[in-house]
């Protein structure tokens, strides 16, 4: 019988044999956190991507604050991207991916540290400032236009500057008392500070089954780019990296012993500029998708 089938029922066998792989293979669903100042229409791109490789995935590219929406303080976005988040992982027995994209990344941190029940598999941090921010950026010129970096702490080391989600995680190296008596979000969540959830946040972030890095040097807009592995400057904005920093020695949030264990791995790529990093299919082949099963 196979060979009679004619050209116009190859489609129809085709569809039916993606159905039956994706019933098959059973792939997670994929969750895409967005990062500043963007949205879910930044992410077309890789969302096809992964139908691509792995066909009939649930992909959801959370609405929630994008765009201006973005500049929210990060603890409020958190709350809200908590609740979008929390349904799909229920209905997920298998658990699910969370790929997070620049700020995103540090909404996903906050995410999982205040959900204590996740079942997060694969955890992807695409070129996010996990340690930090300190740089001129594009990005900063559109909110402080008047500003430079050696300046901001003026501002964002306020308590009216912390309503702004980029004071969140703007970690100056030449301030660092003032970070860390006025850091509400990047400091407890690195455990820079000693805080009552300490150690329920480090427990639900060993949850993680696997933790993938992804930044390169030529991004651009991350400063230091090291951030995006969790490096970052000391006071000579020298940078030191993930292995040296001093919340990682001391194990403060989990990482040391998830790197331990090799549940963290790192994709450093070069020639990648900060807003192609979830449109380059190189990027995805190298990085995301053997993640993705």
């Amino acid at each position: 019988m196979a060979g009679l089938m004619t050209d116009g029922c190859r489609p129809c066998a085709l569809i039916w044999a993606v159905f039956l792989l994706s019933s098959v293979m059973g792939y997670r669903p994929v969750i895409i956190v967005h990062g500043i100042l963007d949205g879910p229409r930044q992410f077309e791109i890789l969302a096809k991507f992964i139908n691509q490789s792995h066909p009939g995935t649930n992909v959801t590219t959370l609405a929630l604050y994008d765009y201006t929406a973005s500049l929210k303080p990060l603890w409020q976005q958190v709350d809200g991207f908590r609740e979008a988040i929390r349904p799909i992982m229920e209905s997920a027995e298998d658990g699910v991916h969370l790929i997070c994209f620049s700020q995103g990344g540090l909404i996903c941190r906050g995410v999982l540290a205040t959900l204590p029940t996740h079942n997060v598999h694969s955890l992807i941090f695409l070129s996010s400032p996990l340690a930090g921010q300190y740089g001129d950026s594009c990005y900063l010129k559109k909110i402080f236009p008047k500003l430079i970096k050696s300046r901001l702490y003026h501002i964002c080391y306020t308590t009216w500057g912390q309503r702004i989600s980029i004071c969140n995680y703007w970690n100056d190296p030449h301030q660092r008392e003032r970070y860390l008596k006025s850091s509400i979000y990047l400091a407890p969540l690195n455990g820079e500070i000693v805080h009552a959830n300490s150690t329920a946040w480090r427990d639900s972030f060993l949850h993680i089954q696997t933790l993938v890095l992804i930044g390169g040097q030529d991004d651009g807009v991350i400063t230091p780019w090291e951030s995006s592995i969790f490096g970052f400057y000391d006071s000579n904005e020298t940078v030191v990296e993930m292995e040296n920093q001093d919340w990682y020695l001391r194990d403060a949030f989990g990482l040391k012993t998830l790197n331990s264990e090799g549940a963290v791995v790192k994709c450093v790529v070069p020639g990648v500029h900060h807003t192609s990093w979830h449109s380059n299919l190189t990027v995805f082949k190298n990085c995301i998708d053997k993640w993705l099963t």
